[in-house]
């Protein structure tokens, strides 16, 4: 099979039939070999009825039903699990991508070589409460991640190789950081198409102000596993000695100064009548702790049921 199209959905039952259509015309054009996931994400409308009668009436589309909403990440997991295509592209089910870019994505995966595309909405149709944060968040991810060449970490128009969406786990609210997942699992070949962004045709967005602060919590988080997820002590540790260190050196000269002062019979309060006593003890304690958070972190790391899990490229 040549192609997998994943689309998360919630509420989007006015959608659906002309986003099959329009789908379904570009895959016959191309005589492409293709499926059609549809994964409801728990929607209130009638969703679902319409995945049923699409799947009734055409054998590549298929639906699955979460019983609640879990998230767009939650969908994006089980769609890639679901996947057969040799290409897996997703996309949103509010018709703000267009179908017709998934030739050209398709040729950019088989023929240029990429692991990933990611789409670039360069021109958008959003209000500016939306693009200029994004921007931001946009921002911020390259200077994190060290991918420089995306503009958008966040268009759900996407296509992968199938090694990929099967090497990944995606959870919580990662999927807007799947590039970066990907870089991290090994998958370096990433690069980034123009595409048209249309302005939603039915319901309204899905999305609130508050996925941007989880969107950077969740970047801090993926950012930290990436490169100490498996050696938690080379974090806490270090800081920690440092913090330790640094108040035992500054407990240290406050008791060489004491018995230096009263040597000469200099007038001098006493240690613990010092405020920068307490600021040592304080810094010896958060040292103690944070040493002590990353030993509990290596352990609960080196017993991990994939602690052992690595990509094989090739084998012979």
């Amino acid at each position: 099979m040549n192609i997998s199209v994943v689309i998360p959905l919630f509420n989007e039952d006015e959608s659906l039939p002309e986003l099959y259509e329009w789908i379904a015309k570009v895959m016959a054009a191309n005589n492409f070999s293709y499926e059609i996931i549809f994964v409801d994400d728990g929607s209130k409308d009638k969703s679902w009825a319409v995945i049923e009668s699409l799947s009734a009436k055409d054998s590549n589309v298929h639906g699955i039903k979460f019983r609640r909403n879990y998230g767009k990440s939650a969908a994006l997991n089980v769609g890639f699990e679901a996947a057969q295509g040799d290409v897996i592209i997703t996309m949103d089910a509010d018709l703000q991508d267009s179908p017709d870019e998934i030739p050209e994505l398709y040729k950019m995966i088989v023929t240029d070589g990429f692991d990933l595309v990611s789409g670039w909405k360069k021109k958008r149709y959003d209000p500016i409460s939306k693009t200029i944060p994004t921007k931001l968040f946009n921002w911020a991810t390259r200077k994190m991640s060290g991918i420089n060449n995306l503009h958008d970490f966040n268009c759900g128009l996407k296509a992968y190789k199938k090694d990929v969406v099967k090497s990944i786990e995606v959870y919580g609210e990662m999927h807007r950081y799947i590039p970066v997942i990907a870089k991290w699992a090994g998958f370096s070949k990433i690069e980034e198409k123009e595409v048209v962004h249309r302005e939603r045709k039915y319901g309204t967005t899905k999305f609130g102000l508050e996925r941007f602060v989880n969107g950077f919590l969740d970047l801090m988080s993926i950012t930290f596993m990436s490169k100490f997820g498996k050696r938690p002590m080379h974090f806490f540790g270090f800081y920690g000695m440092l913090s330790f260190i640094g108040g035992g050196l500054l407990t240290l000269w406050l008791v060489i100064e004491k018995f230096w002062k009263s040597a000469y019979h200099i007038p001098t309060r006493d240690v613990t009548d010092k405020p920068y006593f307490y600021i040592a003890l304080v810094a010896m304690i958060i040292g103690t702790q944070l040493f002590l958070a990353g030993f509990i972190g290596e352990l609960v790391s080196r017993n991990s049921s994939d602690r052992n899990k690595y990509l094989i490229e090739k084998q012979v």
